[in-house]
């Protein structure tokens, strides 16, 4: 099956069902202008009580590097996600793989990707208005087979769309966050039950998270 990130997450029974459905990776979000920010006595509780074959990530925008070393260190973060403006210089700096956030507009979007050395880029869809979450899909076609860094496709996945966008696109891995939630930051795991009913028949690509 395609590794797949269930991002979001706030509570532990959502991060469990996540768990036992195949999620390779959870996700946390430590911004606090997001409706799914977690605090991270939240995150280590989590963390703490989840089996150890899941990766933990954690989601950061446009925030400095003490904080980020802090929570990597204390929820034992096994990636980090950067979602916002960070420099390329500022994505080297850390002891754990980085997941570098591409929001895409429109073709010319994915030209910045040639600045970075990253473990791999995030592509989501572009918004004035917030930073990731938006539930909403991009052109898929605006992604060619010259990317040689690995691509994670979000942004509006679902248990609908979900075979096509990776038909479409051939991603190294997906993210899903609102495709699979009840509100903001609560899950249905109805939907999370049918996503990976859907990913089932999928291929590996080889690619892991952390």
């Amino acid at each position: 099956m395609i590794p797949t990130k269930i991002c979001g997450i706030t509570n532990l029974v959502d991060a469990k069902v996540a768990v036992e459905n195949g999620a390779s990776a959870i996700g946390f979000i430590f911004y606090e202008k997001s409706p799914r920010a977690i605090s991270i006595e939240n995150a280590k509780s989590i963390s703490k009580q989840l089996s150890y074959s899941v990766v933990l990530v954690g989601v950061f925008v446009n925030q400095n590097k003490d904080f980020i070393d802090k929570i990597i260190s204390e929820v034992q973060l096994n990636m980090i996600q950067l979602h916002g403006d960070e420099s390329s210089n500022f994505c080297n700096q850390f002891d754990v793989p980085v997941l570098k956030a591409v929001r895409i507009k429109n073709e010319a979007s994915l030209s910045v990707m040639d600045q970075y050395n990253v473990a791999g880029f995030l592509l989501d869809t572009f918004s004035n208005k917030q930073y990731g979450g938006t539930g909403e899909t991009f052109d898929w076609s605006f992604i060619n087979d010259q990317i040689d860094t690995p691509i994670i496709l979000s942004g509006g996945l679902n248990p609908d769309n979900i075979l096509d966008a990776i038909d479409s696109v051939n991603p190294a891995a997906i993210d899903v966050n609102s495709g699979v939630e009840l509100s903001p930051g609560k899950k249905e795991h109805q939907k999370i039950n049918l996503l990976f009913e859907n990913l089932k028949n999928t291929n590996t690509s080889g690619f892991h998270f952390g």
